[in-house]
């Protein structure tokens, strides 16, 4: 394994621990929401037990709703099973400092389920290393910074908020500057905790930016971006700032996205490169088949890009959120845009939204393409012009409704996942969705408290 600056083996965080430099280490796993929980340990506690013997925690973590109230209705755990624990064993490539706090390293860590986020998409890397491949990939994330802390925001029920920008910015720099003290911590302390950064830059909504980070193994891609989002958030609180990754913060401004890029790899050589023709693009076999699989099963797995009422208001025509499933070279308007050529070449899938578990939309990702190798399947051509104006392209699903019953319904899901993971994530997502349908929002009563 490369090191990498701020990553660290079990005989370097002890040297760092005996001379004072970290006395805790944070032991955490991702929950079906995307969030970092866990626990903090003495250091030399984690060293000399937790790191060889793991670890454990409630089981109800899995199944709990935004708010961390038990949920009736799932087989894993429930009131009648007594709520038992999951074991937690720390991954120890991941191990890492964790810069932005004082004496601190942190380990992503598996959970010992079937149902964790983190073991569906294990069981897919598996899938693709019997094909003798592994998968790059990378995330390019975007936010919206505010100047309120959170606790304000909080204090103001998330209503008129001062946006970190006063008009759009994207590529702007005079702007970006304005916050580069917010910017340049969030870039400098990754680089510090082993999460290599290419750059940030303005995007196109009031105080939105988008940050790119170097690819790697998608493994490793998914730990990063859990990790980037946690940073990025204690970042923000120690500045008095806040920033969030919904995917629709206002009806008028950009939504933000996450876009995943993926290519396979055999022998250190990228398979998606080839000589076959596509349109006027030079691909592999491999390359067409597995896009074409993507395309196809997008529908399917639209929750795990899209997992809550709220993802569904960023797709909107002329949005720079896509429609429709066409795919297109270096076309930013449909839902997939080919980009690189040779080695570089790679899928660049434009419809999670930021708000997305990586662990799930890299699930999907692999799934679909993968059973688009073994059935040999056939992209569409590509698509040219505006994929928002397109009358003849496939949309993927545009409610959270329509996207939970295909995915309930999806003999694909079924057969990736199995009945009880496929039965766990419906339960999960139609509670999500029953939930919301039961709130008043602000729109209906400024639209009918007078007028109706």
């Amino acid at each position: 394994m490369v090191s990498r600056r701020g990553m660290l083996d079990l005989q370097e965080l002890s040297s760092l621990v005996q001379n004072g430099a970290i006395d805790t280490v944070i032991v955490g796993f991702s929950d079906c929401y995307g969030r970092l929980l866990g626990k903090r340990f003495a250091a030399d506690h984690f060293i000399n037990h937790v790191a060889h013997q793991g670890t454990h925690g409630c089981n109800y973590l899995l199944t709990v709703d935004m708010e961390m109230e038990p949920v009736a209705g799932y087989e894993f755990a429930n009131w009648d099973s007594g709520y038992g624990d999951f074991h937690i064993t720390p991954d120890l490539d991941t191990l890492c400092v964790v810069s932005w706090l004082e004496r601190t390293a942190l380990v992503i860590c598996d959970v010992d389920s079937k149902v964790a986020p983190r073991s569906l998409l294990r069981s897919q890397i598996q899938a693709t290393a019997k094909l003798g491949l592994c998968a790059q990939a990378a995330s390019e994330l975007e936010y919206y910074l505010f100047e309120n802390s959170y606790r304000d925001a909080q204090d103001r029920h998330f209503h008129n908020l001062t946006s970190a920008g006063w008009y759009l910015e994207d590529y702007h720099l005079l702007q970006a500057t304005r916050k580069e003290d917010f910017h340049g911590a969030f870039r400098r302390h990754l680089t510090q905790s082993g999460i290599p950064v290419e750059s940030t830059k303005g995007e196109w909504g009031l105080g939105q930016h988008e940050i790119n980070v170097v690819y790697s193994d998608i493994a490793s891609m998914a730990d990063r971006h859990i990790l980037l989002k946690q940073c990025a958030r204690e970042i923000a609180d120690q500045q008095n700032v806040s920033v969030t990754f919904m995917a629709k913060v206002k009806h008028d401004q950009a939504g933000s996205s996450c876009h995943i890029h993926i290519s396979l790899w055999k022998n250190a050589e990228n398979i998606f490169a080839g000589k076959h023709r596509l349109g006027s693009l030079q691909c592999s076999d491999f390359f067409r088949w597995f896009l074409a699989g993507w395309i196809k099963h997008t529908p399917d797995w639209m929750p795990f890009y899209a997992p809550n009422i709220n993802s569904y208001k960023r797709y909107q025509l002329g949005s720079w959120a896509p429609t429709s499933l066409a795919w297109s070279l270096d076309n930013r308007t449909a839902g997939f845009r080919v980009v690189g050529h040779e080695s570089s070449l790679r899928i660049e899938c434009r419809i999670p939204g930021a708000d997305c578990n990586p662990y799930l939309a890299y699930t999907a990702a692999l799934a679909s393409g993968l059973d688009g190798i073994r059935q040999q399947l056939e992209p569409p051509e590509p698509f040219q012009g505006n994929a928002y104006t397109s009358q003849g392209e496939s949309t993927i699903p545009l409610t959270f409704e329509d996207a939970i019953h295909r995915f309930s319904s999806s003999d694909l899901v079924r057969n990736v996942l199995g009945d009880a993971i496929q039965q766990h994530y419906t339960h999960f997502f139609q509670t999500e969705l029953k939930l919301s349908q039961k709130h008043v929002t602000d729109w209906e009563r400024t639209r009918y408290f007078e007028r109706i």
